[in-house]
């Protein structure tokens, strides 16, 4: 057995329950947009810093607005590409991306208007900065395609359009972007203050139900707060904002958040494709602002692909999960044992999610599920104390060391929490890149057995313990997840 070793540079242990003190500031919004292939795809990926929108030559591949967090000069906000501007067609795709565009526009906090260097100022780049100009947003203009010093004066010819500043650059080749980033990082609205350390706690559980359309979201949360809070109606689409209500129950508070339905991209018509658009991103901010998120399904119709994606969204995100499938007060016991089946095996990526049966029509389940998101919600909160932890690492060790790996097994001296909401743990190693990911899953399901994170995502990172020449210098290593 690998016994725990001390070290001079373990953390000490941390204090218990950490105070919560009410949800995070959304992050701002960073749009897009530009005529029809003038290489926004191509920039967003540059500035994501990874190939995330579908990038082609022919004009209009990118229909739908497309989401990334960047991190970028120590602000992190959200990255929107939009489809081509192109106010001259009359083609129906080409007015749905408009109206895209103009959601895009109003979301905002800071637009990226992107121009083609190689091209002279044409009507449709004069009618985009008319409507710029009346958004009366911060705006960042830059000339793309800009890869030579030659190329950076052809672009001069865009100051005709009544433009301050132009920053001439390359998305696909990295040129100049750095000026960008710096200007968009000025542009950005205040970073939200820090609260103060006597800062009012607010010990509220933040539950976000989400799910797709006509799912019962808004009926389970009247039923919850116990009054017609939220408009309901049989057809979808009724809920377009996230909108919050409170509830105490069983002396605990919890914010209920509701947002509106998720549809595939192919479920979404001409006409209601503004609406779909804001929706989607107000549940992505409900989901940024919870610690807890239901997702809502109808057991008589079984989960479905798009809540697999809508419960990918949640996870990417670090909030915990529940699953649960209402309407149950409509199908008998065998069709919901098919249910619960149905789900475990679609949301598969999510084993450690409970699943709960309930009725918003007729409350049944309800009082089950508040109590398994007060329990899911501690857990999510939870700092395991140093001591304890070890004591558990040198059983796990005791009972499966890791194994061996080029001809000797790694080291691992000990693990310590590093964050709580979602928890972090970093365990100390020898060879960090020798631990096998079957053995890190191994630890995190150990992890989440011995200490009950029911529902809530565990990361664990393997960190190089630095060595005794190395301290001064603050050596670092390499981590995985």
């Amino acid at each position: 057995m690998m016994k725990r070793q001390q070290s001079e540079q373990e953390p000490e242990e941390q204090p218990q329950g950490d105070a919560v003190r009410g949800a995070p500031a959304p992050l701002p919004i960073v749009a897009i947009v530009g005529r029809p292939n003038v290489g926004k795809s191509t920039l967003f990926n540059r500035l994501v810093g990874k190939k995330t929108a579908i990038v082609h030559d022919e004009p209009g591949v990118t229909r739908d607005r497309h989401y990334a967090d960047v991190l970028s000069r120590g602000r992190k906000f959200t990255l929107v590409d939009t489809g081509g501007f192109d106010p001259e067609s009359e083609d129906p795709m080409r007015q749905g991306i408009k109206r895209q565009i103009d959601v895009a526009i109003s979301e905002a906090d800071v637009i990226v208007c992107v121009l083609d260097a190689s091209v002279s100022p044409t009507p449709a780049d004069h009618a985009e900065l008319d409507l710029l100009r009346r958004a009366g947003k911060p705006v960042v203009f830059c000339a793309n395609k800009a890869d030579s010093p030659r190329s950076e004066l052809d672009a001069s010819d865009l100051y005709r359009l009544g433009i301050e500043r132009l920053i001439p650059l390359s998305a696909l080749h990295g040129r100049r972007v750095d000026e960008l980033e710096e200007a968009i990082s000025r542009a950005l609205p205040p970073a939200p203050p820090v609260p103060a350390a006597d800062a009012p706690v607010d010990e509220a559980i933040r539950v976000a139900i989400i799910g797709r359309p006509n799912a019962g979201k808004s009926s389970l949360v009247n039923r919850l707060v116990g009054e017609e809070r939220f408009l309901v109606d049989a057809r979808p689409g009724t809920t377009v904002d996230a909108i919050d209500a409170r509830l105490t129950h069983d002396g605990r508070d919890f914010l209920l958040i509701d947002t509106a339905g998720i549809r595939r991209k192919a479920k979404v018509t001409k006409e209601d494709s503004v609406v779909e658009a804001v929706s989607v991103l107000h549940a992505i901010r409900a989901m940024e602002r919870a610690e807890v998120v239901v997702l809502l399904c109808d057991a008589a119709e079984g989960v479905a692909e798009q809540d697999a994606k809508i419960l990918g969204l949640a996870v990417e995100r670090g909030c915990a999960v529940i699953i649960g499938l209402n309407k149950i007060d409509l199908i008998d016991k065998k069709t919901l044992a098919k249910a619960e089946e149905n789900a475990r095996d679609k949301l598969a990526f999510v084993p450690w999610a409970p699943v709960t049966a309930v009725s918003a029509k007729s409350g049944r389940g309800v009082d089950k599920l508040l109590g398994l998101v007060t329990r899911v919600a501690e857990a999510y909160r939870k700092r395991v104390g140093t001591g304890e932890l070890n004591r558990f690492f040198e059983q796990v060790l005791e009972h499966r060391p890791p194994p061996t790996s080029g001809g000797r097994a790694p080291r691992l001296y000990y693990i310590t929490q590093a964050e709580t909401s979602p928890p972090l743990f970093v365990v100390m190693a020898s060879d960090p890149e020798k631990i096998h990911f079957s053995y890190q899953r191994y630890v995190t399901n150990q992890l989440r057995k011995s200490f009950g994170y029911e529902g809530v995502p565990i990361r664990v990172k393997y960190k190089p313990r630095r060595r005794r020449t190395e301290m001064r210098g603050g050596g670092g290593g390499s981590e995985k997840t």
